[in-house]
């Protein structure tokens, strides 16, 4: 069996390439995705660019379009802040498990949180997260022509919570699921 490939950047457009490549390498001809977050992002992407491997999509709290994200994390993504703060990582992390608090009341969500920031990279984080904020799904969602469920928490602070309205106006065969009382769903696939 071939390698997949070794990316060395972290856009949008490299998830869905190792997507592609993934099911290429297992044999998977077809099959359903789901993602969360900007997860969510890239499943309707390889929905949109390889829509013969793609069976249904469902997708939880995800940004169809990047200026959807909160404030905070949008500025994490411009580079003089991204480097600045992993600069100073531990004040970072320490800032982070208190702010992990106000977007998620689940008392596991801050070590998550702390365990991931440990684990990423500068150039990773900037990089995804500056992709992920000049990303607009919405003019070719109405390509998506398979079965498609958007799940969001109208109380999301992470990603925007009216981000299903452009799922509902552009996908022709979706469902939308609301959290009237939830807030980000789109953290490990837990409901906060």
């Amino acid at each position: 069996m071939n390698q997949v490939k070794k990316r060395e950047t972290y856009a949008v457009s490299d998830f869905v390439s190792l997507v592609n490549q993934f099911m290429e390498q297992l044999g998977i001809v077809h099959a359903p995705l789901v993602g969360h977050s900007m997860g969510g992002t890239v499943s309707l992407s390889v929905a949109i660019q390889y829509p013969e491997r793609v069976s249904k999509v469902v997708v939880v709290g995800s940004p169809m379009v990047g200026s959807s994200l909160a404030p905070l994390l949008k500025l994490a993504g411009l580079r003089p802040i991204a480097f600045m703060l992993f600069n100073m990582m531990s004040p970072f992390r320490l800032f982070m498990k208190y702010y992990s608090r106000i977007i998620c009341s689940d008392p596991r969500f801050p070590a998550m949180m702390d365990r991931d920031l440990s684990r990423t990279t500068v150039e990773s984080f900037l990089l995804s997260i500056a992709s992920l904020r000049r990303t607009d799904l919405t003019p070719m969602l109405p390509t998506i022509k398979v079965p498609s469920l958007g799940i969001y928490g109208d109380k999301d602070l992470v990603v925007h919570p009216l981000q299903w309205q452009p799922m509902q106006k552009g996908i022709p065969h979706v469902t939308i699921e609301r959290f009237f009382t939830s807030g980000s769903l789109s953290y490990a696939g837990i409901t906060y």
